[in-house]
């Protein structure tokens, strides 16, 4: 009964046992295992302290959702009919839920440094560098990508110093994940 809850290697005749009790030994030797990769929980390159403030348009927003629609779509392989449906549909539900939210009437303020995002509009949001999956650039801005949701980022709230700390941010998570 019991060898029905531990898991079974598909490649090795070594019982799993003796193969926890081996990785077990490799952290106590603060040594990574060799069949997994190491977490990139800082950013991929050195930055300083990017601060500025954000407050969003209804037409900025929906080019964002826009943009961010098509690239999920053409990244699924899917077709003119329906790919022009799931665009249309996705961005005018993303317009709805900002109209809805009041997210015109707030201002965000943007922290971005070595240790990961602070946002703040009222309350505070803390996103860790390994919630980042992807920085993305499109046309009216840049776009993180996380492990549940987005955070658009607009060109006009970027001063030149903050832009080029961003685009070489995105240069080097699209390098880290590749």
């Amino acid at each position: 009964m019991l060898s029905f809850n531990q898991p079974r290697p598909v490649s090795s005749t070594e019982p799993v046992s003796m193969q926890l009790h081996g990785a077990e030994d490799k952290m106590l030797l603060n040594e990574e295992p060799a069949d997994r990769p190491a977490p990139s929980a800082a950013p991929p390159v050195p930055m300083s302290e990017l601060h500025f403030f954000v407050r969003y348009t209804l037409s900025e927003y929906v080019r964002f959702m826009w943009d961010h629609g098509g690239f999920l779509i053409r990244r699924r392989r899917i077709r003119f009919p329906a790919s022009l449906y799931l665009r249309l549909k996705s961005t005018l539900s993303a317009a709805l839920h900002f109209v809805m939210l009041g997210r015109g009437r707030r201002t965000y303020e943007f922290t971005i440094d070595q240790h990961g995002i602070v946002r703040t509009s009222g309350g505070v949001t803390l996103i860790g560098w390994e919630d980042v999956l992807s920085v993305r650039t499109y046309s009216r801005g840049f776009m993180m990508v996380l492990k549940r949701g987005t955070l658009p980022i607009p060109y006009r709230a970027l001063s030149e110093g903050q832009m080029a700390a961003m685009k070489e941010l995105a240069a080097a998570r699209r390098d880290s994940l590749l």
